[in-house]
């Protein structure tokens, strides 16, 4: 079957709004619409559907199929293009853990509508992921809760002697689904492959997607401890799918920032460099509103006209002392600057409706006992301020440790010389004097964008001043320039 190489996903990151937006925080139709324009206009052949920490629309099957009618007609659901639900984890999320029944038991009711749309047996919805997922019980868990008690329980009697469910509401289809892992903290990435593993146990299961999260390992750790976790557990993966005979598919959650993961229009042939063992790459808010359309869907087509192949193969002993490194002196650093993030943090523009929860740090984030905001209002804050995140940390590297960035991060040097071109060194008059003398400056031949530089300048002035009447508008005006908001 046909396995997505490109994910729309739901990330608010983005600067401009749609045109279709009809307010400042998409939600509702904005997203149905949403789904609709990444498919037909921009041809990405998923789109992640979000349950995770925000009010969603259930009937998005049904109103996808008769508002679009031509469209889906032409390009099938769950044959085509792919709808793929991000649930809640009730191991962590323990308030919206109800919610993840409910969209398990929406599932036949899209089928329903499906074949009534199509004239035949069709399943427009049969995979969804489970976020910070930390065992092979917790996924276990909502594949067999799918099958024996959504689906299972058709075959009962409503009561001894009557007639069974599913010839009062008809058959539930389909009778499985794909439970996707997603790995979003260093432990989990670096046990994903016997996680993985343990979930393929006494299933007839031929393919395994599995998604390797990049932003959260970023904030949380800083960016090369990302980038390296990313790397093993795609490795060990590989070493899996050999093993098992199992195909694993994964899934890369890259934003456009280089913090992020670095994927934009500009990018696509660089990011498949650095990973070529990617099957499916996230095209978030950003990519798809901040930059000219018709590069957009030309970089949208580059990526479903490549291939996954091999990866890189990576020293993991030498991988995991770079982590560690780059990890105690990256949260040192962010224990100091955290008063200052969080200050900018209120002021960036939230684009999408959503609630708070738990998670690895909670959208309601925290480094031991530094409460921070989500990745995206974090980067926004540190770019806005002339501190490009993805230099903290680094000052704990010897040349040896950036050599071999240089020989196993493909893009390293290119990801810091654009971080750097963000840089503004006015910043320095608003961080501790301790910070100031721990960052690494210097990353070669950069040019630092003289226009955002002015605009991160007047932010640092307010803030020295304790203006924050425009600070909002002027964070919007620097992300224009980065064509991201964080």
């Amino acid at each position: 079957m046909k396995i997505p190489r490109v994910m729309s996903t739901q990330h608010p990151d983005n600067v401009l709004l749609p045109f279709f937006a009809e307010s400042q925080n998409m939600s509702g139709d904005d997203e149905i619409q949403e789904a609709y324009y990444a498919f037909s206009n921009l041809g990405c052949d998923e789109q992640m559907w979000d349950y995770e920490g925000k009010e969603v629309d259930n009937f998005v099957i049904r109103k996808l199929l008769t508002k679009y009618e031509h469209f889906f007609k032409q390009s099938k659901l769950g044959e085509d293009i792919f709808l793929t639900l991000r649930v809640p984890n009730p191991d962590v999320e323990k308030e919206e853990a109800k919610v993840l029944i409910e969209t398990l038991e929406s599932i036949p009711r899209s089928c329903d509508a499906a074949r009534l749309f199509y004239g035949r047996e069709a399943s427009p919805i049969f995979e969804v992921i489970l976020p910070m997922t930390m065992s092979h019980q917790s996924l276990n868990r909502v594949y067999y809760y799918y099958k024996d008690f959504v689906v299972g329980k058709q075959n009962m009697p409503f009561y001894p002697g009557d007639i069974s469910i599913s010839e009062w509401i008809g058959e539930c289809k389909p009778e499985t689904i794909n439970v996707i892992p997603l790995f979003e903290d260093r432990e989990h990435q670096l046990e994903a492959h016997n996680i993985v593993r343990q979930y393929l146990k006494n299933k007839d299961i031929k393919h395994q997607r599995v998604f390797i999260a990049r932003s959260d390992p970023a904030m949380n750790y800083g960016m090369v401890s990302a980038i390296l976790c990313n790397k093993i557990a795609l490795q060990r993966l590989r070493r899996v799918s050999e093993e098992t005979g199992v195909k694993i598919y994964p899934i890369l959650g890259a934003g456009s920032a280089p913090f992020r993961g670095h994927l934009t229009p500009d990018t696509i042939d660089m990011v498949l460099e650095e990973y070529p063992d990617v099957q499916t790459f996230t095209v978030q808010s950003a990519f798809k509103y901040d930059n000219p359309v018709s590069s957009i869907i030309s970089a949208i087509n580059k990526l479903k006209m490549s291939k996954m192949t091999k990866g890189h193969d990576v020293d993991e002993g030498k991988c995991i002392e770079i982590i560690d490194k780059v990890s105690s002196e990256y949260r040192s650093i962010i224990e100091h600057i955290s008063p200052v993030i969080n200050y900018m943090a209120d002021y960036v523009p939230k684009r999408r409706m959503r609630k708070l929860h738990v998670g690895l740090f909670g959208y309601a984030r925290s480094i031991g006992k530094i409460k921070l905001p989500r990745v995206i209002s974090f980067c926004a804050a540190c770019y806005s301020i002339g501190l490009p995140p993805e230099i903290l940390g680094l000052n704990a590297l010897t040349q040896k440790d950036i050599a071999y960035m240089k020989d196993m991060h493909v893009n390293f040097m290119f990801d810091m010389k654009t971080a750097m071109s963000y840089f503004n060194e006015d910043v320095f008059t608003i961080l501790p004097d301790n910070v100031k003398a721990g960052l690494k400056l210097d990353w070669g031949d950069y040019k630092v964008n003289p226009e955002h530089k002015a605009v991160t300048s007047r932010i640092i002035k307010a803030i020295r001043e304790g203006n924050g009447s425009g600070l909002q508008g002027m964070l919007i005006e620097a992300a224009h320039i980065r064509r991201f908001l964080g």
